[in-house]
């Protein structure tokens, strides 16, 4: 193991460890635009070279590996010069426009600058800046701003390293060279996204992000992505501003490192996957049915409505006539909640929360997978298999009228059937439910609508394709008055005269592990940020 002496700190790091990456262990920053730790190094910035003793030249600490006994300084004069020059060129003709750059404090280059330069410029004002494009546009999800642009080649080695696909070049030579796509063609990969985040200054932009908001402005909360089985972590990066100002409180989801799990990447599905947040559709207070209309009520009375019709039911026909569908977009203290309610204290066995469809997406070879829900693995731990009836067949007996009462909790029916085909379903149930997030096609069936929280305005868990637990966390406030989901169970069970004792997810996650074999020894606090993964013998 190589000890290595940097700005007078001695460290001992692994073999083949760049001079940069051993500064960083240490905590000393060391500037860089090229380099990033899940890309080939290409060297090229410059900006990074460091001073090695013995040594004539300076050298990059990003290409260079450190060796037994090297002795480096981060911060003498010859390097402070080498730093301000480098600034200076790429600062020669970069657009002064920082009050409108959307990566305006975060942007690499200004802390550069402020850091390591605070040079004045020597251009002439009469020869001017030159000029390139301004506002190309790529495709669908990004713009380019070439005059931005400091040639790092990030964006192109992404693209050719972890999409597969040689979209992005460097064309041209010298202070002409600029990134564009091949032929002009416009991106067509589902990481489009991921190009804004690693391009270290304003030349890549996402149009779903332009404009909309100034990065200081925004609040990040640790969560998962609820785009697929995958489980991405991800941050989600809130406004501090009000809802009426804005008409939006989620600005954004951006990927959080977690190299089990995603890496540092995430894919376009999930990344511009969470307008439903703060849509027109939500639904944000409980309503009953009146004739052909719904009218506003308040919790109680809705959940009194619900518990009456399900009771009538259940004494008319016995539990075998009430059918609930669950979806895997549930946390699984939402499940586990709807279990305990439904399953153990009601006896109700026709529960699934499989439909046709439920993971049939398009997937590929990356991180996207076929099963859209972040969920199912949780669902399945969780004993929601097997319980008496599938899915689609819980809907057929609701068909036949043998389910005269079915409660849909966050499963849009509709669209795994298509709307004519639930209209004929559910008109033989005497009484539904619909609880979630968002109106859909299915709420137009429904008897009593309740309105639950997104993954953003909650806490909770998610267990992914692989059986690894991960926490969500609630970013902003229920909307309305909608509730997390497992609040509402609870809520509906008191009403019921089953009452569930929860007052908090973790509650809820505390009765899991107590209860679930797989989830034993697991809690809160050793789930950390990163989640952890299910053994073999848990499993």
């Amino acid at each position: 193991m190589p000890i290595v002496t940097i700005n007078d700190q001695k460290i001992e790091v692994a073999p083949k460890t760049s001079i940069l990456n051993a500064a960083k262990e240490l905590g000393i920053e060391i500037p860089h635009f090229c380099y990033h730790p899940s890309l080939a190094i290409v060297d090229a910035c410059r900006m990074c070279l460091v001073e090695v003793k013995d040594v004539p030249k300076l050298l990059t600490s990003c290409a260079n590996m450190v060796r037994d006994d090297m002795v480096v300084f981060t911060d003498t004069p010859k390097v402070q010069e080498a730093r301000k020059g480098i600034l200076e060129m790429l600062l020669l003709n970069h657009p002064m426009d920082c009050p409108i750059c959307d990566k305006a404090g975060e942007c690499k280059l200004q802390d550069s600058y402020f850091k390591f330069s605070l040079h004045d410029s020597r251009l002439n004002p009469v020869d001017g800046k030159m000029h390139k494009p301004k506002a190309v546009d790529l495709g669908s999800k990004i713009v380019l701003d070439v005059e931005r642009c400091i040639v790092c080649t990030r964006c192109v080695r992404f693209c050719r390293e972890v999409v597969g696909k040689d979209e992005i070049g460097i064309f041209n030579r010298g202070d002409h060279s600029q990134i564009g796509t091949f032929d002009g063609k416009p991106l067509e990969n589902d990481y489009q996204g991921n190009l804004t985040d690693v391009c270290p200054v304003g030349a890549l932009t996402s149009k779903d992000f332009r404009f909309q908001s100034r990065t200081w402005f925004l609040s990040k909360t640790d969560s998962i992505c609820p785009g697929c089985s995958r489980g991405c972590n991800v941050e989600v990066h809130t406004s501090s501003r009000s809802l009426e100002k804005t008409k939006r409180r989620v600005y954004r989801l951006k990927p959080r490192e977690n190299q089990d799990v995603n890496k540092i990447w995430m894919c376009d599905v999930g990344r511009y996957g969470y307008q439903f947040v703060d849509s027109f559709d939500r639904l944000t207070v409980p309503s009953i049915r009146q004739g052909d209309e719904f009218a506003q009520a308040d919790w109680d009375t809705a959940l009194d409505a619900v518990a009456r019709e399900i009771r009538n039911v259940s004494e008319r026909f016995g539990p075998s006539a009430v059918g609930v569908l669950v979806s895997p977009q549930l946390t699984n203290e939402d499940l586990y909640a709807a279990k305990k309610l439904f399953n153990e204290k009601l006896r109700i066995t026709n529960m699934d929360f499989k439909l046709s469809g439920w993971d049939q997406g398009e997937a590929d070879q990356i991180l996207l997978m076929s099963d859209r829900n972040p969920n199912s693995k949780g669902a399945e731990l969780l004993g929601l298999t097997g319980l008496g009836a599938t899915g689609d067949q819980i809907l057929e007996k609701t068909a036949r009228g043998e389910i005269k009462a079915l409660f849909i909790m966050g499963n849009d029916v509709a669209k795994s059937l298509g709307e004519d085909k639930v209209s004929d379903c559910l008109a033989g149930a005497e009484f539904v439910v619909y609880q979630g997030s968002n109106f859909n096609a299915t709420c137009k069936f429904a008897h009593v609508i309740l309105p639950g929280a997104t993954f953003a305005e909650k806490n909770g868990t998610f267990a992914n394709f692989e059986a690894r637990v991960q926490k969500i966390n609630k970013a902003v406030e229920p909307l309305g008055e909608s509730l997390p989901d497992w609040e509402i169970t609870t809520r509906l069970s008191r009403a019921m005269g089953y009452p569930l004792p929860y007052e908090s997810a973790e509650d809820v996650f505390d009765d899991i592990r107590r209860d679930v074999i797989d989830f034993a020894g697991l809690s809160y606090e050793k789930l950390g940020g990163q989640g952890l993964q299910l053994t073999a013998s848990e499993e």
